[in-house]
């Protein structure tokens, strides 16, 4: 077993289940969030209370100044609505964040580089419904071999639901023991909704993240259960 894993963490459905999955391959896994003036900042508390409930350390990194440099939906200074499309890549939604991704990635290389971790885990998916660039393996490989090369380090980057659909991460949820936390304390909502609980978890029901997280419980319940 090697020893320490960095997570790339948000509170949310993806980044939770791969916690939970880290923690059953790694001796250590530390959890890194992001704090870049997101309108769903309430993810950020999630995370709090779900490390809490893992038991394992989570550090937020500031990076506010994102939302001075690119444009999306997702973020404080943005009155777009999120499903609309987004105004520099009219292929993708309003909720893409340009870079987002490569930066947190960097600065997670960083802080395995820091503490002599050897492996980031990322809960990126190329299922994902909206098809992000950013979450797909091929550029995942790629920044992979550039940071390392950037940096003579060997830092190996795990995506282990880059294969999966949102059905089968509520399975391997159910399967790491972590279903409960999923539905209750992890949040996807792009409207920051949590006064509204479905079967599914809380959220507003009509945004992109949403639906996709309904139709994949619903998917889930009919071939799993």
């Amino acid at each position: 077993m090697q020893k320490i894993c960095v997570v790339s963490f948000s509170g949310g459905q993806d980044s939770t289940t791969t916690a939970a999955w880290a923690k059953n391959q790694f001796e250590e896994v530390i959890l890194l969030g992001f704090d870049y003036n997101q309108k769903h900042k309430i993810e950020l508390t999630q995370a709090k209370i779900i490390a809490e409930k893992l038991n394992l350390p989570l550090h937020i990194i500031k990076i506010n100044f994102l939302d001075d440099i690119v444009e999306s939906a997702l973020l404080g200074n943005s009155t777009q609505e999120v499903n609309s499309a987004h105004k520099g890549t009219k292929t993708l939604p309003a909720s893409f964040v340009p870079n987002r991704n490569a930066l947190f990635i960097m600065i997670a290389h960083s802080f395995a580089q820091k503490i002599q971790a050897e492996n980031i885990a990322l809960g990126v998916s190329q299922q994902d419904y909206s098809g992000y660039p950013d979450c797909r393996d091929y550029f995942i490989k790629n920044i992979e071999l550039t940071l390392n090369l950037g940096s003579q380090s060997d830092i190996k980057i795990h995506t282990p639901l880059m294969n999966m659909s949102k059905a089968e991460e509520f399975e391997l949820a159910k399967q790491l023991g972590i279903l409960e936390i999923i539905i209750q304390d992890t949040h996807t909502c792009y409207n920051g909704n949590r006064e509204i609980i479905h079967q599914w978890g809380y959220g507003c029901g009509e945004c992109n993240a949403c639906v996709l997280r309904k139709n994949a419980y619903e998917e889930f319940i009919k071939r799993f259960n």
